[in-house]
């Protein structure tokens, strides 16, 4: 099926591995102009130039931190003065550090925010009026499937995460009429290096086996695997498509059926 995006300039977040590389791969595939971010400017040019040599597609890279309250700013710039436009903004960064739920701290919550809630939204907002603009937009959000299901340890991002999903909800409505649509990917447990942290530490807190901790976590998982980061990609490219122009303010799972409740 063809997306209708081809030549459209998308920007990703976290795009030097797990799901925002996922991502960046597959918008490349549909012809995608890039530009991506991370904090490691090393990562990231092996990245585009990965993605040079498989799709033949333009790639710019910014590196920059976005627990960095000057990190929205400086990333929008660059890749406005690179292409003029951005058609497409997918938020996505790493998560915070674990934490006991009833042990949090200021400095915990101030970086966790920074990270999930304003850096993504101030950089959505910058790029919002240029879509507007011209009639067409696409903003997709990579959460988690804790702002349904909380995670228990994943305290600081299951709240920030839900943050920002109210955020694009409320900024859905306020845009639709212009052309422009922002949705949210909540995912489940795909074998990321992130999830692979998060069982580690599973593993180092409850004394058992990685082996064990992964084996518990399947079992959960009514597909009986953990996903793949191209399985995610596919929905995300689909939300930013031409067929998709009808849906808007929505979260939707890609979980392997983890989440338990209605939605």
């Amino acid at each position: 099926m063809d997306l209708g995006i081809r030549g459209r300039v998308a920007l990703v977040g976290g795009a030097s591995s797990g799901l925002g590389r996922a991502t960046a791969d597959r918008l490349a595939a549909e012809g995608c102009r890039l530009c991506i971010w991370a904090r490691s400017s090393e990562a990231l040019e092996r990245t585009a130039d990965e993605l040079r040599e498989r799709h033949g597609t333009e790639v710019i890279v910014v590196a920059a931190d976005a627990t960095d309250p000057s990190a929205a700013e400086t990333v929008a710039k660059h890749a406005l003065d690179g292409y003029g436009v951005v058609d497409i903004v997918i938020l996505n960064a790493g998560g915070p550090p674990t934490a006991d739920p009833a042990q949090t701290t200021p400095d915990g919550w101030a970086l966790a925010f920074q990270l999930l809630s304003v850096t993504p939204i101030q950089l959505a907002s910058r790029l919002l009026p240029g879509m507007r603009e011209r009639g067409w937009g696409r903003v997709v959000s990579i959460l988690t499937s804790g702002v349904r299901q909380p995670i228990p340890e994943l305290v600081y991002s299951n709240a920030a995460r839900s943050a920002l999903m109210a955020w694009m909800k409320t900024t859905a409505h306020a845009v639709a009429g212009e052309g422009v649509t922002m949705n949210g990917v909540l995912p489940g447990r795909l074998s990321t290096p992130r999830i692979e942290f998060l069982d580690y530490e599973r593993a180092r807190r409850t004394g058992q086996t990685l082996e064990a901790v992964r084996a518990e976590q399947i079992a959960a998982i009514p597909v009986g695997r953990y996903g793949h980061p191209e399985e995610l990609a596919s929905f995300v490219a689909y939300v930013c498509s031409e067929p998709a122009a009808y849906q808007t303010g929505t979260f939707t799972a890609v979980d392997g059926g983890l989440i338990a409740g209605l939605p």
